[in-house]
């Protein structure tokens, strides 16, 4: 599978990973803040973004055969790692299975374990959503508006509303809903790993947010020893966006190890 990607920079690779329902537009700004000092790699995941659709089961180990795959392709020996969310666990369960192509790592706003379904809400909006009877982004916009208070989560779904070439309705979403919601259960497992990591790794959470607790750290460290945790105030689960120089200024000084 050959993934969608912008690149940036140059120097020693960092890669990034979005999250659920998001693409490597959501990174372009803080990718070019980077480049200062990496080659940065933006990429779509699979049935996301423009990468491939694919209706096979959407696990972590498949979404980190698909990062090597794709290190291999760009003759990438190793590389810094960053991942938000959903990409966050995969960073993790790649480095479970790729431990020497690893640099260091900054996971975004998520933790090891397993989580319980928190999305019941998002899931039934994106299932309803009426394409056959919006003929505008205005009009999808106002329709999102009446069904999602949120306005964060909101304006993070409508990023992902394409206009559509070929299909039935002039709009489409840019994931690969059908096979995400058959697959949501795979997407809240918990990091596989048989052994503990010697992976420089930073846990950056938002400090509105309850994706990392402060119980969850001993278990973190079971699998990632090195690992070290900072909270972004004023922050939610899409820290990067609501702090964004500050998670920038956090993330690149552990990057650069200083």
């Amino acid at each position: 599978m050959e993934l969608n990607f912008k690149t940036f920079g140059s120097g020693p690779a960092l890669i990034i990973l979005h999250g659920l329902f998001g693409s490597l537009d959501n990174w372009q700004t803080l990718a070019r803040k980077y480049a200062a000092h990496f080659s940065v790699y933006i990429v779509d995941q699979r049935n996301h973004g423009k990468s491939p659709h694919t209706d096979a089961a959407f696990t972590y180990r498949s979404l980190a055969d698909d990062l090597l795959a794709f290190m291999e392709q760009q003759g990438m020996y190793s590389a810094s790692l960053l991942g938000h969310s959903m990409g966050g666990k995969v960073v993790m369960q790649f480095a479970a299975e790729n431990e020497s192509m690893v640099e260091r790592m900054v996971v975004a706003d998520m933790a090891t374990r397993r989580y319980s379904p928190h999305h019941d809400a998002v899931l039934q909006v994106l299932a309803s959503i009426p394409f056959a009877e919006l003929d505008s982004r205005k009009a999808a916009t106002e329709w999102m508006t009446e069904q999602m208070s949120d306005v964060a989560t909101r304006q993070f779904l409508l990023k992902s509303l394409q206009r559509t070439l070929n299909g039935p309705h002039e709009f489409a979403w840019k994931f690969n809903f059908p096979v995400l919601y058959r697959d949501y259960d795979l997407i809240l497992e918990a990091v596989e790993a048989d052994f503990a990591l010697d992976v420089p790794v930073l846990f950056l959470r938002g400090g509105d947010s309850n994706y990392v607790r402060d119980e969850y750290l001993l278990e973190i460290r079971e699998i990632f020893p090195q690992a070290e945790l900072a909270t972004l105030e004023g922050a939610g689960h899409w820290l990067h966006a609501d702090q964004p120089q500050a998670f920038f200024d956090t993330s690149l000084k552990f990057l650069l190890g200083s």
